[in-house]
């Protein structure tokens, strides 16, 4: 199930440079299972045609109030949430007066759901008192504001005033709309990539984990309304938009940043291929290859974080759900690390299956839960396997 499967958005065009990220915004939002009517004014019209944003939609694009009487109070009635994006300084300001002067401002009007506006213009536009004053008045009659970003302006200026992109304005209508999780308003703490041990200060042991299960999780928990903190080793992947992230290199530094966040925690999605050896004696400075023959490196065991915390887990009961990758008697080896580990569900990958693993962009797991409960999921994208593990961990929430 995709994440906006059967919700209805209502998106409202107007006119601004940046309505070409609306398209690319429409484009997401069908993408992730949305069905979308848009609203265009006249202004938007003529930057991006109609033609576009029915193409993508599928559906007739209203901008005419007087073309069907009544549409407006349909839309506004029938969605679920409407987006206005780019909300330039004109259309926010008419919406602080509540004025219903044409289509986009009627309907707007009319819209019994929640509204997000994402604001674009100049940056002495948005820091006119006016612009701020009608920010201000919208905010307090309960509309979201998902202020612009800084950057490179259309006039060539830089500043505050760009339209946010089309991920991130994804990322708060899923937010707004995924009010009844039980992780809403709570903390989770997501460890997500590999840690490292220095042999020297420019060489180390490492594994090949990208990352990408976890910043699946903590966007997936993020949009479900949690305060979602992301613990994250050495990785090349941008951070997802939304959760708070804390860098850390190696695994006594992982468990250090646990040890801290764990006890005010609600639940821990622990992801992280903790690199299960550490260089004993790493050298304070770079071996240089022709000073020896050969390396002999003497490793120890590192710290089981799982194991660690599994007292700490408990005392503060901390939902918790874990990765085993397993060989040999897969489905026993890792209920039996379940167990040992204080774990409330794991999640199985089965070693050299095609297209999973550490680095790829799929993954195939078998979820286990402290009940005994066992479902073989099919080879999906790992943002899905991310919303599928966390439907099943509320299930149990609920339960």
């Amino acid at each position: 199930m995709r994440p906006l499967d059967g919700r209805r958005i209502l998106l409202v065009v107007s006119g601004g440079i940046a309505a070409y990220k609306s398209a690319i915004l429409l484009r997401r939002l069908t993408a992730s299972g949305a069905q979308v009517d848009v609203v265009m004014t006249s202004a938007a019209q003529k930057l991006v045609g109609a033609a576009t944003f029915e193409a993508l939609s599928g559906r007739t694009v209203f901008s005419d109030l007087w073309e069907r009487p009544l549409a407006h109070i349909e839309l506004g009635r029938d969605a679920d949430l409407a987006v206005v994006a780019p909300a330039t300084a004109n259309i926010l300001g008419r919406m602080a007066m509540g004025l219903a002067d044409d289509m986009a401002t009627s309907t707007l009007l009319a819209a019994a759901c929640p509204i997000l506006v994402c604001p674009a213009m100049n940056v002495r536009m948005w820091d006119q008192p006016a612009t701020r004053e009608s920010i201000e008045r919208l905010a307090a009659r309960g509309i979201h504001v998902l202020e612009p970003a800084h950057g490179e302006l259309a006039e060539g200026e830089v500043g505050v005033g760009r339209l946010e992109e089309p991920e991130v304005i994804l990322a708060h209508i899923g937010r707004l709309l995924e009010t009844a999780s039980p992780l809403a308003g709570r903390k989770v703490i997501v460890t997500a990539g590999p840690t490292r041990s220095p042999i020297d200060p420019v060489r180390f042991v490492g594994n090949r984990s990208s990352g990408r299960m976890g910043w699946a999780l903590a966007s997936s928990a993020w949009r479900r309304g949690a305060e979602v903190l992301l613990v994250a080793g050495p990785t090349e992947l941008k951070p997802p938009y939304g959760p708070a992230v804390v860098r850390v290199e190696e695994s006594r530094e992982m468990l250090e940043v646990l040890s801290r966040e764990l006890p005010d925690a609600y639940a821990l999605l622990m992801t992280a291929a903790v690199s299960d050896f550490l260089v004993a004696e790493p050298a304070a400075h770079k071996i240089k290859k022709e000073l020896a023959g050969g390396l002999d490196l003497r490793l120890e065991r590192g710290p089981d974080i799982l194991a660690e915390t599994k007292e700490l887990r408990a005392r503060h009961a901390v939902v918790t759900l874990g990765f085993a990758l397993e060989t040999d008697a897969p489905v026993e080896n890792a209920t039996r690390k379940l167990q040992a580990k204080g774990m409330d569900m794991v999640a199985l990958n089965v070693a050299g299956r095609e297209g999973t693993g550490l680095e790829a962009e799929m993954n195939q797991v078998t979820i286990i839960d402290v009940a005994g409960a066992i479902e073989e999921l099919p080879l999906l994208p790992k943002e899905e396997v991310a919303d599928r593990l966390l439907d099943r961990l509320e299930e149990r929430l609920r339960g």
